[in-house]
């Protein structure tokens, strides 16, 4: 019998019920901030308020619980989806699958951007799995998709159905700020403008003329250097790319980059400046030459594109290997970037009144990611059929039509 001098029990700790889903949250939100060579199991596990070593209880390793984290986000938008079975009107139940799409993307928006960009981490297995998870949202988009309009092409459908699905998953890759019912009210209505576009059929072009040699003079190289890392970042990954791999795909020695770059990092930050400088550039440009904001939209939609399937390598890089620039460098490079989506953003809230300015932001963003998700569809063949497309979506998602040119 115990009396009041007893010492107390210990009092037992219980494992929260919600820990693996703490644990799933968690770790998303990590892999889409920082990257997936940037995180530690440590960083995981100091999110969600537990020890490495109970983390490992969970999970045997860190790419565990990345592959668990990118196939439940692409599961979430198959369940979300799962009311395309059945009979139903088509144009309510495309609606309703938009918006369910949007709803999942909205839940994720912290961590949604790790499926977009960080996917390619997965081993051959996993990425087919996922590849199959956004194949099987793709055709339900399209199933009430070819009811509301059997004059499309398979080819179309697909790129009509990616393009509402970037569209909806842009809201992952930026950080700007409306209440969740706007964002759920607009990212339905770009997505359902886009669903409506008439794509340009096939056509006959020029071949393009080829690029000139090389230049191996000191300007030469660096613009080499610059060229090849890209290459490598793209298709390795930062993280994957030596600068020996660097040196090899230049010909020259890994010492002599030193010259001209004091470090790997240096060669992504020049890359993204560089990037960020001719964007903004073409701002510039057209303003200073272009008046009417219509107008002037249509003409950067055009240079954009041009830009992003001459040098597709930088567009991608650009939203996969953001955690890789040094913390010291992301400020000015964000500083510019903000004043050249915010410029766009002024000119469709002046060519789209029923926009505000923090709406008009959104759709920027989801044009330009859109650039992106589809140039990856169509593998970035730089052809005048591919750009007329690409370039109409852009069209599309920030006008709701095409652009009344003169």
């Amino acid at each position: 019998m115990s009396t009041a001098d007893d010492p107390a029990p210990p009092a037992v700790r219980r494992r929260p019920r919600d820990r693996k889903a703490q644990i799933v949250k968690a770790s998303g939100e990590a892999f889409s901030a920082l990257g997936y060579h940037a995180v530690s199991m440590e960083e995981i596990a100091a999110r969600v308020g537990i020890s490495a070593a109970a983390l490992y209880r969970h999970a045997s390793s860190k790419y565990v619980l990345f592959r668990d984290a990118v196939l439940g986000l692409g599961q979430q938008l198959v369940e979300s989806t799962d009311i395309a079975d059945g009979d139903r009107d088509p144009a309510t139940l495309l609606t309703e699958l938009i918006e369910a799409v949007v709803d999942t993307s909205i839940a994720n928006r912290t961590s949604g951007g790790m499926y977009r960009w960080e996917g390619r981490y997965l081993n051959d297995e996993d990425r087919a799995a996922l590849k199959s998870q956004i194949g099987l949202v793709n055709r339900r988009l399209q199933k009430p998709l070819l009811q509301l309009r059997p004059e499309l092409t398979s080819h179309e459908r697909w790129m009509l159905s990616s393009a509402a699905l970037s569209v909806t998953g842009s809201v992952t890759d930026h950080r700007a700020s409306l209440p969740v019912a706007e964002i759920r009210e607009l990212l339905t209505g770009l997505a359902s403008a886009v669903l409506t576009a008439t794509l340009p059929a096939q056509f006959d072009e020029p071949e393009p003329e080829p690029l000139a040699p090389n230049n191996l003079s000191v300007g030469g190289r660096y613009e080499l250097l610059l060229q090849e890392s890209l290459l490598l970042f793209h298709k390795k990954g930062f993280r994957e790319t030596s600068m020996e791999d660097i040196a090899a795909a230049v010909g020259m020695k890994a010492s002599g980059i030193y010259r001209y770059f004091p470090g790997k990092a240096d060669l992504l930050v020049a890359s993204y400046r560089r990037s960020a400088d001719r964007v903004s550039g073409d701002v510039s440009s057209v303003l200073a030459a272009e008046s009417d904001p219509e107008q002037a939209l249509a003409k950067l939609i055009d240079l954009y594109v041009t830009r992003s399937f001459r040098e597709p390598e930088i567009a991608y890089v650009y939203y996969a290997e953001r955690g890789n620039i040094p913390e010291a460098e992301r400020a000015p490079i964000r500083n510019i970037q903000r004043a050249t989506v915010d410029e766009w953003a002024r000119l469709l809230a002046a060519a789209r009144p029923e926009f505000s300015h923090a709406q008009a932001t959104f759709a920027v963003h989801a044009a330009l990611a859109l650039v992106v998700d589809l140039g990856r569809l169509v593998r970035y063949e730089n052809s005048g059929h591919s750009r007329a497309c690409v370039r109409l979506l852009m069209e599309m998602t920030l006008l709701g039509r095409e652009p009344h040119l003169v």
